[in-house]
């Protein structure tokens, strides 16, 4: 591998065996290295390789703020805590939850305490990804030593979890998105009358469908092309159901901006109908 521009004595950015763009880190590695040079590989730590095209200047830039064996102390719990190989070779999430944790670190160090919002609703909405930013916190704190981040720290490691999963990289959206989805529960618990178990089969498919549509919102991919058959017998069946999925469809428009299709509120509507005549059975 070649160096094409050292950011600082720990990250640079080299032309691969391929011939593509990586940013690699490692302490040491941009120590009197200068362009042209070849890579010293023993050094090397980390290789991270620009997706969804994403500027490798402005990644490298980034990273070079976070020390080494920061991202080595995440790469390393994260693989303890179970993590798959594909969230490990996720440039963009090892990259958020280093950062993270750097971040974290220096309010540790500086006495500043912080108190994350959304705790229930993380770990209600969420359980899965609560669940790994627990064990994440963990690893990580095995590998601290005397230096411990403090309980609370799981519930910002859990939305970055859940950010990757917005194909997003503003964890601000995935705070919205967490309130949105515990509004779009409160909507049906009172339309219904009902206190809903969110720990349920059904409103754990709601949740992940929920999920599943604002990345297509985001993405601008909403459906729009169910056979129209099939749309009208899902409206005229449960016209209770529809009633509820309008108007949480009017608060989606209303939050993120956007139309909801009358594709996306039939698959609403029938995700509604589950929740709740599982409840009334």
């Amino acid at each position: 591998m070649e160096i094409l521009r050292v950011f600082n004595n720990n990250v640079v950015l080299a032309k691969d065996d391929d011939g593509g763009e990586v940013i690699l880190t490692g302490r040491g590695l941009g120590f009197q290295a200068r362009p042209g040079h070849p890579v010293d590989t023993a050094k090397v730590v980390r290789k991270f390789v620009p997706a969804d095209g994403r500027d490798p200047d402005h990644l490298a830039q980034m990273l070079s703020d976070i020390p080494p064996e920061i991202i080595r102390i995440v790469v390393d719990a994260m693989r303890e805590a179970g993590l798959s190989e594909q969230d490990i070779a996720s440039t963009t999430l090892v990259m958020a939850l280093a950062d993270h944790v750097a971040g974290a670190i220096s309010r540790v160090t500086q006495g500043i305490k912080v108190v994350y919002p959304l705790l229930g609703e993380v770990r209600n909405l969420y359980p899965q990804e609560y669940a790994r930013g627990c064990a994440l916190l963990t690893a990580i704190n095995k590998r601290l030593g005397s230096m411990q981040l403090p309980e609370g720290e799981e519930t910002a490691l859990a939305l970055h979890l859940v950010n990757a999963g917005f194909l997003t990289g503003d964890l601000s959206y995935t705070y919205t998105m967490t309130g949105v989805i515990q509004q779009m529960l409160d909507i049906i618990a009172q339309t219904y009358g009902i206190t809903l178990d969110q720990g349920s089969v059904s409103v754990g498919r709601f949740i992940t469908h929920l999920r599943y549509l604002f990345v297509r919102i985001h993405q601008h991919k909403q459906l729009d092309s169910e056979p129209e058959p099939i749309v009208n017998a899902i409206r005229e069946s449960y016209p209770e159901a529809l009633h509820c999925a309008m108007t949480i469809a009017s608060v989606l428009e209303l939050r993120l901006g956007a139309d909801i299709s009358d594709d996306e509120i039939a698959y609403l509507t029938l995700h509604v109908a589950r929740v709740t005549n599982q409840l009334k059975r």
